[in-house]
């Protein structure tokens, strides 16, 4: 079981880029799946991106080709890349560790 912080929110412009960073308080190279989460407004939580510890990723549809997941296992931290940004990906985005660990969450607004 590892605690998990995210940072990187923020507010910026549609068609920008924001780099979201998900640091863990212990070892993640055992951690079969990691990845992230998102909460828009009214909406319930929805899968964004997940990475196995070979790097092995899978996308939501909706975020193909826009998004980046990384992570690394030697730094304990894993990262959301996220590009050509849309008004629609507003919403509170959340790491997650395995079955049960989750970060508080970190606020991203996307303005058209």
């Amino acid at each position: 079981q590892v605690q998990l912080v995210e940072s990187g929110g923020g507010l910026v412009q549609a068609g920008g880029s924001l780099r979201l960073s998900c640091a863990a308080s212990g070892s993640i190279f055992s951690i079969n799946r990691m990845g992230w989460y998102r909460q828009r407004p009214g909406k319930q939580r929805e899968f964004v991106a997940s990475i196995t510890p070979g790097g092995r990723t899978n996308y939501a549809d909706s975020v193909k080709g826009r998004f980046t997941i990384s992570r690394n296992n030697a730094n304990n931290t894993m990262s959301l890349q996220m590009n050509s940004l849309k008004p629609e990906d507003t919403a509170v985005y959340y790491c997650y560790a395995g079955a049960s660990d989750w970060g508080q969450g970190t606020q991203v607004t996307v303005s058209s």
